[in-house]
């Protein structure tokens, strides 16, 4: 099975997982998956990721609730494959009025919206989570 975007299919599977409630969601693993999640983790919208080196290598994301809701509320896709969308650090947007987090991809790595605008760097906008 080819597949495009692989970001879209990431934010998918730990959306869907949320929704049944399962403890954790297995993701073919890649380097930008496995940064994007470490800032979910680091942002504490997930418990955890693990490497599952298998015939395949899986990134196992332990998803997190708080009194049997979920913690991510809304995570959305912004740039994807046609179209590309760049924000200099001013321009980033806020999440639901800073409650959120906007994951940016920099030359300085994956990093918060609010990460980028405090080290002034601008990159491609990855998506919103809150």
């Amino acid at each position: 099975m080819s597949m495009n975007d692989t970001i879209s299919d990431l934010l998918t599977r730990i959306r869907n997982g949320q929704m049944s409630n399962k403890e954790t969601v297995s993701i073919p693993f890649s380097k930008m998956k496995e940064a994007v999640c470490k800032v979910m983790l680091d942002e504490g919208y997930i418990n955890g990721i693990t490497i599952d080196e298998g015939d395949y290598k899986n990134l196992i994301v332990d998803l997190k609730y708080y009194d049997g809701k979920p913690v991510i509320d809304y995570i959305k896709r912004v740039s994807r494959p046609g179209l590309r969308i760049y924000k200099s650090y001013d321009d980033i947007p806020l999440v639901k009025n800073g409650l959120g987090i906007c994951i940016v991809s920099t030359s300085q790595g994956l990093m918060t919206g609010k990460m980028a605008k405090e080290k002034k760097c601008g990159g491609e906008i990855i998506c919103y989570i809150s």
